[in-house]
């Protein structure tokens, strides 16, 4: 599969779902778990909308 996302995407993409996961733990809020998406999307380097929307980041093709 080709990476769409960027190296600075990926790092805004962790910060928010780590941000997201421990404002869900400080809330004890099952929410915190959405946080899992962006991290998630962050460590494979592929986001399914960005390629829904022909949308890429990655500087780097493939």
């Amino acid at each position: 599969m080709k990476c769409n996302i960027g190296k600075t995407d990926r790092i805004v993409r962790a910060s928010i779902g780590l941000i997201v996961i421990a404002v869900g733990i400080y809330l004890k809020s099952w929410w915190g778990a959405i946080g899992l998406l962006p991290i998630v999307t962050s460590a494979t380097g592929r986001c399914g909308l960005y390629t829904l929307l022909g949308i890429s980041t990655c500087k780097i093709k493939g």
